[in-house]
C-alpha cells in the first residue's frame, strides 16, 4: 500500500533521511519509533506528499507521489486521514465545525449529510454532546479524539497519526492507544503511527520500525522487535541513559 524506496532528504545541509526504505502492506498497522530528530515526522510527511524527497520514490496504492502534479497530489491526499500532534484543531471553530471542515471543503454533501457524518465520527471516538464546545474547553485527551474524528471524516483508506499521545498522562495515553486499535479494527484502514512511546507502540502495532540516522535499523512484530540483538534498539526500548545512542552525546557523563 505504501512504499518508500531509498528516500533521502536534507534541510539546510543537514541530512534527515538517508536512503530510507520502508513498506506498509494494505490493512497493516505500522508504528515508527525513534528519538527526537531522527526523521519520524519527516517520513510521515513524505508519505502524504507534504514534502518531496531529494531522491528516491514514494509509492502509494501504485502511484508515485514524486511524479504527481500539485493538483493531482491535492486530490490524492483525500485518500489519507492525518491526525496531527495535540489534535491541531482550529481554535476559532467549535468541535462540530472542526470535523465538518474537510467535508465542506472536499465533498458536495448537504448540511444534513454533513451533520450525520460528524455525529458518526464523534460516536466512533466515543464523544457525545461536545459539538458546541471550543478546543480550549476540552481536555488533552478529548482534543486528540476530536482530531481523530476529523481525520476519519472523509472515510480514508490510510490513517496517519503523528505522536498521538505526546503530552498525555499514562492512563489517557493508554485510552488513546486503545481507541486507535478500535478504529483500525472497525475501519480496516492502513495505519502508520509515529511515536517515542514504546508502550503505545507495542500495544497498537502489527509491526514496529525504528529510525536511526535517517534509516530503518530494525523492523518486526512487537515480539521480534523486543528480541532485537541491536544494542541501539535495546537501549531505546529500555530507556537507558547509557548505551550507543548516547555514548558520544553531551548528555553522557
Amino acid at each position: 500500500m505504501i512504499s518508500l524506496r531509498d528516500v533521502s532528504k536534507s534541510f539546510n545541509g543537514k541530512k534527515v533521511l538517508d536512503g530510507l526504505s520502508i513498506d506498509v502492506a494494505r490493512g497493516e498497522t505500522v508504528v515508527i519509533v525513534g528519538g527526537s530528530g531522527t526523521g519520524k515526522s519527516v517520513t510521515l510527511k513524505h508519505m502524504i506528499g507534504l514534502i518531496r524527497p531529494d531522491s528516491g520514490h514514494i509509492i502509494v496504492a501504485g502511484e508515485d507521489l514524486c511524479c504527481m502534479s500539485t493538483l493531482d497530489l491535492n486530490h490524492f491526499r483525500q485518500r489519507f486521514g492525518m491526525s496531527f500532534q495535540e489534535g491541531a484543531l482550529f481554535d476559532s471553530m467549535n468541535v462540530f465545525e472542526n470535523i465538518a471542515f474537510p467535508l465542506r471543503r472536499h465533498t458536495d454533501k448537504s448540511e444534513d449529510e454533513i451533520r450525520t457524518r460528524v455525529h458518526e465520527c464523534l460516536d466512533l471516538v466515543h464523544l457525545e454532546g461536545v459539538e458546541s464546545r471550543r478546543p480550549s474547553e476540552l481536555s488533552g485527551g478529548m482534543r486528540r479524539r476530536v482530531g481523530f474524528a476529523r481525520a476519519i471524516s472523509l472515510e480514508p483508506e490510510i490513517l496517519l497519526f503523528d505522536e498521538p499521545t505526546t503530552g498525555l498522562d499514562p492512563v489517557i495515553s493508554d485510552i488513546v492507544a486503545g481507541l486507535i486499535l478500535e478504529m483500525d479494527d472497525r475501519l480496516g484502514t492502513t495505519t502508520v503511527t509515529i511515536t517515542h512511546d514504546m508502550k503505545v507502540a507495542f500495544k497498537i502495532a502489527d509491526r514496529v520500525a525504528m529510525l536511526h540516522e535517517g534509516r530503518v535499523i530494525e523492523s518486526g512484530t512487537p515480539d521480534e522487535f523486543r528480541a532485537s540483538a541491536n544494542p541501539i534498539v535495546q537501549q531505546f526500548i529500555e530507556g537507558r541513559a547509557e548505551g550507543p545512542l548516547t555514548e558520544s552525546s553531551v548528555l553522557s557523563p
